[in-house]
């Protein structure tokens, strides 16, 4: 069943309240937007560069040769 255009409701403009609140709304999107794709950005930027420099420290720790372990002290044996 199709309606008639004459019973569609008609859209009324908004007014002018509306429509600087809408403005508003819009412009705080995109700071908001803008924002949270900066912060992404610097998370990522931040987890390669940590990852990066803990392979690194990885790397030189295998390469470095291994210290041997010191033997326990033995202690005194107590006078009787």
């Amino acid at each position: 069943m199709k309606l008639n255009p004459e019973s569609e409701p008609v859209k009324k403009a908004p007014s002018r309240m509306e429509a600087k609140n809408e403005q508003t709304t819009k412009a705080a999107r995109l700071i908001i937007d803008s924002e949270l794709s900066k912060r992404v950005a610097k998370t990522e930027r931040l987890r390669a560069m940590r990852l990066a420099q803990e392979a690194a420290e990885f790397a030189a720790a295998e390469a470095a040769p291994k210290k041997p372990a010191k033997a326990p002290r033995k202690k005194a044996a107590a006078k009787a």
